[in-house]
C-alpha cells in the first residue's frame, strides 16, 4: 500500500478551479484525505475530508445493490447522496 500512496503522492491532479481562480473547490482534498487514509491514518482522513470515508461506503453499497438488487436499495442510497452533499457543503465552508 506504501507504494500505491508514494505513487498517488507523485501523481496529485491539480485543482483547476484552485488554480485558475484561486479558491478551493468543494472536491479539494479529497486526494490527499485518499493517501491518508490508505496508509492507516483514519483520523487524519476524516478531518481533511470528512466525506470521504461515506463515499466509499456508499460506492460499496451501490455495487452491492446492483448486484444483489435490495428491497429498499434505492431509499437507503438516496440517504447517503443526502449525507455525502450535507458532508460535502459543510466542509466546504468550514474551510472556508
Amino acid at each position: 500500500m506504501e507504494k500505491l500512496a508514494s505513487y498517488l503522492e507523485t501523481h496529485l491532479f491539480q485543482c483547476p478551479t484552485k488554480r485558475l481562480i484561486g479558491i478551493d473547490c468543494l472536491g479539494c482534498g479529497l486526494q490527499r484525505s485518499f493517501i491518508l487514509l490508505i496508509r492507516g491514518n483514519i483520523t487524519a482522513s476524516f478531518l481533511m475530508y470528512p466525506a470521504l470515508i461515506p463515499m466509499l461506503i456508499m460506492l460499496g453499497y451501490l455495487t452491492s445493490h446492483l448486484i444483489f438488487k435490495f428491497k429498499n436499495g434505492a431509499k437507503i442510497l438516496q440517504y447517503f447522496y443526502i449525507l455525502n452533499i450535507i458532508l460535502i457543503i459543510t466542509n466546504y465552508f468550514i474551510k472556508f
